[in-house]
């Protein structure tokens, strides 16, 4: 637990060189047209200045004057367009940047995956993020907290118990049938909720205030000592207590 809580600090301290990472994409099964899915998007986010650099299909479509309709038509030439932009965007920051993501850890969902869809589309070999400089922040708040810090599915009832769903997040199915429906800007909203998200509970955990399951009752004992009712029934017992007093005190003055 101290090694990952040691981690958080220094990587919260590092704020220049610290992002936080997701991305959509076609689907997880076997219901795509190639082997491996399509990338829809990307979202990172620079912890120092808050600050979202979106990679999406939409917004390359858009540049390259490819209307919605004819999309999926020009598919490759978007998506490489799109991870070309990204993979530029890596290498000119080097190995100084940390890379915070959730579960971006295979060839099936990870930096792998985005490596390998480069490939696929432009026969060239992408820059590689080196392993080092990836942090994935559901193994993090697992080794600090506990497995049991969320029910399934993990991300989303994290999301429950700090605030709330957000209202752009989309589940693993949701963005499936968005791209089927070709509402790629809800895709990257989606996207893009979710990174902002890792970077409050990156926040919490650096601040120790992320709540979980395995914590619940200590913030609802903390909520109901702060909730106004409580805080009058109070006011009224120290009102109560030092009525009580006045007799005695009366006494004394006599």
């Amino acid at each position: 637990m101290g090694e990952y809580k040691e981690r958080v600090k220094k990587l919260w301290l590092d704020k220049d060189n610290t992002y936080f990472i997701h991305y959509s994409c076609q689907n997880l099964s076997d219901d795509n047209e190639g082997y491996s899915p399509r990338i829809t998007s990307i979202a990172v986010l620079h912890l120092q200045s808050k600050q979202m650099y979106s990679f999406s299909m939409h917004l390359v479509a858009e540049e390259l004057n490819i209307d919605r309709e004819s999309i999926f038509e020009h598919y490759d030439i978007i998506e490489e367009k799109m991870l070309e932009n990204f993979f530029a965007f890596a290498a000119e920051r080097g190995n100084a940047a940390n890379w915070i993501h959730w579960n971006m850890t295979n060839i099936n969902f990870g930096f792998e995956t985005l490596e390998h869809r480069y490939k696929v589309l432009s026969q060239k070999t992408a820059y590689h993020i080196n392993e080092n400089n990836r942090h994935n922040i559901s193994k993090i708040i697992r080794k600090i907290y506990g497995d049991n810090y969320a029910k399934d599915p993990k991300m989303l009832n994290l999301m429950e118990l700090n605030g709330g769903r957000d209202r752009n997040f989309l589940t693993g199915e949701e963005e499936v049938r968005a791209y089927k429906a070709k509402e790629f800007v809800k895709l990257h909203n989606s996207t893009m909720c979710k990174v902002y998200f890792f970077s409050n509970v990156f926040g919490k955990m650096y601040n120790n205030k992320l709540r979980t399951e395995n914590n619940q009752l200590k913030y609802k004992i903390n909520e109901l000592y702060q909730s106004p009712v409580i805080q009058i029934l109070g006011v009224i017992g120290i009102i109560g207590t030092l009525v009580s007093l006045i007799p005695f005190l009366l006494t004394l003055l006599k």
